[in-house]
């Protein structure tokens, strides 16, 4: 598997993210979280729900005792037979009525002896959570649980009308109640996630199939042809748009990179027989060197700069196409003898371009030697080929100029410059001077060499910049770990 192309190996992985299973889709987490978010509100009305039940039950319990107890006092000394009594606490659904009127509790209805103390609910004063959790302590009670409920009478005077009541029935007529309501809850719930689901299905989960397919398509065959974005005006829309656009830019970038590979193949093959024919070319031209034709011997220097030129053209394009360069190989490197060998390299010659250096003696670097060899001879050739081309200027002669390097260290940096006193750079150059096959202005150059050295630089974890250009030369930074 691990020899596979990368690009193979990234398909891949994003089909098998493609095609995960149906109950991991987003279809399927969007109906359960449909029905959660349902099931959530619907408890939250239940709950509710269930405690004005339970309280309107008591409510009525009570406005039942209330009458029975004014058709009580009715009576003379209040007085009521106990087979009245017991007809008078069925219809009401208690167990026994108290009135309790300026501090004094009269018992005017009262049944047996109950087997458990009764829980005390008192409906003159009761917090909203001590109303929600009523309901549940009745569904869990024992089943012998009695309450003594209180509240204001509403057809006599007094302060309180109590009763006690069996909390059984309740319980049975609560657990109907919530078993109604449940499942009419469940009912509504079930409608209304359908319709949601169904909404949202339309609306966000057809178009992101959409989407998905054709993400599918493009990985399977980069080539195929793009579904047509729909007119939707919505972020959904504006995705499938921007897709379609994105699948277009990669579809183009992928055939340039083709048509490089294939150009950069052929590059090679042209440059291989080129350095051929190259080398016999100088074999040639190293007999010719031997001629006594003074015409010969004229026009041989000629001959050889433009050998070296197109040697050197081969040799960048060469080094510009490897896939990368190789690891640095890490020295001490003495700083001003580098720069001097790089200079002979250049073709920096005292009565031309000569070389100025303002480099401490001692001065050492971290670096690949090749590599820091190669980075300054880029930078030296360039700034003698943008001398020589400089017509005459405040009475200097055509080809004469200086390129300076000097160093100098900051905390865990050496700060290399490579300044020459040339034409400068053109503005619409300076931008993308790094770039390949840009020509600061030489005629001959090949535009790889800046980019060639700015890569070795930063190989180094290193920089080269462009510090400034203008008509009174040129300067280079060259900044390297210490």
């Amino acid at each position: 598997m691990t020899d596979r192309p990368l690009h193979l190996r990234v398909r891949a992985a994003i089909l098998r993210r493609l095609h995960r299973p149906s109950f991991d889709g987003l279809s399927g987490q969007l109906l359960i979280l449909t029905a959660a978010f349902t099931l959530a509100v619907e408890a939250l009305i239940i709950a509710p729900s269930a405690a004005s039940f339970h309280e309107r039950w008591l409510l009525d319990r009570l406005q039942a005792a209330e009458l029975a107890s004014v058709g009580v006092e009715a009576l003379p000394y209040s007085m009521v037979e106990d087979e009245t009594a017991e007809q008078l606490l069925t219809i009401g659904g208690v167990q026994a009525v108290v009135v309790g009127e300026k501090g004094v509790r009269r018992l005017l209805l009262q049944a047996p002896n109950l087997p458990r103390a009764p829980d005390l609910i008192d409906l003159r004063d009761r917090g909203v959570w001590a109303r929600l959790a009523d309901p549940w302590r009745t569904l869990v009670g024992h089943p012998d649980r009695s309450v003594r409920v209180q509240a204001r009478p509403r057809y006599r005077s007094g302060d309180f009308i109590e009763i006690l009541a069996p909390a059984e029935p309740l319980k049975q007529e609560l657990r109907a109640f919530l078993l109604n309501s449940l499942l009419m809850s469940l009912l509504i719930s079930a409608v209304a996630g359908a319709l949601l689901y169904a909404a949202l299905a339309y609306l966000v989960l057809r178009p992101l199939g959409r989407v998905t397919r054709s993400i599918e398509r493009f990985a399977a065959d980069p080539e195929s042809r793009p579904e047509a974005p729909s007119a939707r005006r919505d972020e959904i829309g504006r995705v499938e748009r921007e897709l379609v656009r994105m699948q277009q830019e990669v579809r183009d970038s992928l055939r340039s990179r083709a048509r490089l590979a294939t150009l950069g193949e052929a590059v090679a093959k042209i440059n291989h027989d080129l350095r051929n024919m190259l080398t016999s070319a100088q074999i040639a031209s190293d007999r010719l060197a031997v001629s006594a034709d003074p015409h010969v011997a004229k026009a041989l220097p000629r001959l050889e700069r433009a050998l070296g030129r197109a040697a050197a053209l081969t040799r960048n394009v060469l080094d510009y196409g490897k896939s990368e360069e190789p690891a640095p190989q890490i020295q001490k490197v003495a700083l001003s003898p580098a720069a001097i060998a790089a200079a002979e390299d250049a073709g920096l010659e005292g009565d031309g371009v000569r070389l100025a250096r303002a480099i401490p003696g001692r001065l050492s670097v971290q670096v690949d030697p090749d590599h820091l060899h190669r980075i300054l001879v880029n930078l030296m050739r360039n700034a003698r080929q943008a001398i020589e081309t400089d017509p005459m200027r405040n009475g200097r002669r055509r080809g004469v100029g200086t390129v300076r390097v000097s160093a100098s260290t900051e905390p865990g940096l050496v700060l290399i410059q490579i300044a020459d006193d040339g034409p400068g750079i053109p503005e619409r150059l300076s931008s993308r001077l790094f770039d390949p096959f840009v020509s600061g202005g030489a005629s001959d150059g090949t535009g790889l060499g800046l980019t060639i050295s700015r890569e070795l630089a930063t190989a180094h974890g290193g920089e080269l910049r462009l510090v400034e250009t203008g008509p009174g030369g040129t300067t280079f930074e060259l900044r390297l770990p210490l």
